[in-house]
């Protein structure tokens, strides 16, 4: 008896030790609610500004001359009610999730992708490498980041993807001083020097080793860049910078909802609520996740 009981909890020890850090980290990220009803959220906005063409018979430029102006109404067929020049508002602040998140993922995409391949190498092979680099990155970040804007706007004119291309290029300097911070004390591991001095080149050791030791930082960071670069595009669109007709974003309904807040408060208060509901998902979602990879929370 005492032995099947020895085995038994040689075999539970066993399967405990065998479990994945990253399992635990999801389970814990499923425990908490905040993460969770997040992630929902998101989830159910993205599903509709994807779906939007299924969910409304208009067109996002269509104008309804005889519902101009008008607030939101079940009967009259427009959910949100229409803006200043009698478009569809439920249409268009659907439609303007898909830039707003859209410019979201790109830039935390761009920020990974860039960030990490600079700060680990930077980190891991230090010297004047590591100097030069840094030293490139803090050039970047002395440019102030509406100057930079202004400027792709002046010799390649207005477009969408200039915004993509101008939020990723800022957004990947604080990733990649976080991951270089990583790397410096990561290569100083007893497994990153066993794997030196068994010969095994550096890229492959920066590979199976650095990069994957960094990610815990670098995916909470990540979740935190989207709102960020959400935020970015909306203060752009507000000074006229950014999307232009006839597509839109949410910063573009906010800035022409606040013309109109005092006769159409509708034209305002659906676009900001999208817009802030997805800000605190996003950060609810960071949180969880910071949690979630912290060993010290478990």
């Amino acid at each position: 008896m005492d032995s099947a009981a020895t085995g038994l909890e040689t075999r539970r020890s066993t399967a405990a030790d065998s479990r994945s850090p990253w399992r635990d980290a999801a389970a814990q990220l499923r425990r908490n609610r905040g993460a969770m009803a997040g992630s929902v959220t998101l989830g159910v906005l993205a599903v509709l500004a994807v779906a939007v063409p299924m969910l409304s018979p208009y067109a996002i430029d269509e104008i309804f001359w005889d519902a101009i102006g008008t607030g939101p109404s079940l009967a009259g067929g427009h959910l949100f009610g229409t803006d200043a020049n009698g478009r569809d508002l439920f249409l268009r602040t659907l439609y303007a999730g898909r830039i707003s998140l859209a410019v979201g993922l790109a830039a935390s995409v761009v920020s990974v992708l860039v960030g990490v391949a600079w700060g680990t190498v930077s980190g891991y092979f230090g010297g004047f490498t590591d100097s030069a680099m840094m030293r490139f990155v803090d050039v970047l970040y002395a440019l102030p980041f509406m100057f930079f804007v202004i400027l792709l706007m002046v010799y390649f004119g207005r477009h969408v993807v200039l915004i993509f291309v101008a939020i990723g290029m800022v957004e990947w300097l604080d990733m990649a001083r976080i991951v270089r911070g990583q790397t410096l004390s990561i290569k100083r591991r007893e497994f990153v020097e066993a794997a030196r001095a068994m010969g095994a080149p550096s890229m492959w050791i920066v590979l199976r080793h650095v990069i994957p030791n960094v990610l815990g930082p670098v995916v909470v960071f990540a979740t935190l860049t989207v709102p960020r670069a959400i935020l970015f595009e909306s203060f752009l669109s507000f000074l006229g910078l950014g999307i232009q007709e006839p597509m839109t974003s949410w910063g573009v309904l906010i800035s022409e909802g606040a013309t109109q807040m005092e006769t159409q408060p509708w034209a305002l208060v659906f676009p900001a609520t999208f817009l802030a509901a997805t800000l605190f998902s996003l950060n609810f979602l960071g949180d969880g996740l910071r949690d979630a990879l912290d060993p010290r929370q478990r």
